[in-house]
């Protein structure tokens, strides 16, 4: 058990240690390298190139892009739309998502829960808590929410109390919305159209429509 508890140690403090060198060392040439791999254009070159694999391309660099904080996700969202259209492009984006969500739940869990434990006592669980229910709706509504970070809702989720099927199925069920428009804008600018409207007003109606949800629910109760 002990020896065990030294490995989870370790590596919490090593991905801790990797995260803070990433922020550090934000605009070293490597990291500007890594970040520039997750534009836009350079994705579609890299699907072009990669041919039958493409489709693979799009769903790793998705979960990459999710586990690994520092890199954004919405240019990739928006090159498999370019790519593939708003239907299968979307489903790419969905599955890569949907599997980086679970990976950094998962580490979050496995690495970091009873580290923090240790650390602050059991109490700590109070600040993470709720019932099930209200953790399940807390992660479906940040998941339709585009300015709330997606990898860090991933890994305090994994710190949390919530069961794993019902983070799961939570970040399912909100990241099709955001993934399907992502995936049009890549289509739409592929096409030469102007879909700023459009995505502006989705956006709007993603974002708002669990907010207006959660005050009615409140009022209510």
């Amino acid at each position: 058990m002990t020896s065990a508890r030294t490995i989870r140690f370790g590596a919490f403090l090593a991905l801790a240690l990797a995260g803070v060198a990433v922020v550090v060392f934000w605009d070293a040439p490597v990291i500007a390298d890594l970040r520039s791999l997750a534009e836009r254009e350079n994705i579609e070159r890299l699907v072009a190139r990669a041919g039958a694999w493409g489709p693979a391309v799009i769903v790793l660099a998705m979960i990459v892009a999710v586990v690994a904080s520092p890199i954004p996700s919405a240019p990739i969202a928006m090159a498999a739309g370019a790519a593939y259209g708003h239907v299968y492009g979307t489903m790419l984006v969905v599955a890569g998502a949907e599997t980086g969500a679970l990976i950094a739940f998962a580490l979050a869990r496995f690495l970091g829960r009873e580290t923090i434990r240790r650390w602050l006592g059991d109490g700590v669980e109070r600040g993470l808590v709720g019932s099930q229910n209200a953790l399940t709706l807390a992660v479906f509504l940040s998941r339709l929410m585009p300015f709330v970070s997606f990898d860090i809702v991933s890994y305090a989720a994994g710190l949390s109390a919530i069961h794993f099927w019902r983070f799961a199925v939570a970040t399912l069920a909100g990241i099709v919305p955001a993934s399907f428009v992502l995936s049009h804008l890549g289509t739409a600018a592929m096409s030469g159209g102007d879909p700023m409207a459009w995505v502006i007003a989705a956006l709007g109606l993603v974002t708002g429509l669990p907010l207006i949800w959660a005050v009615l629910r409140r009022r209510r109760g």
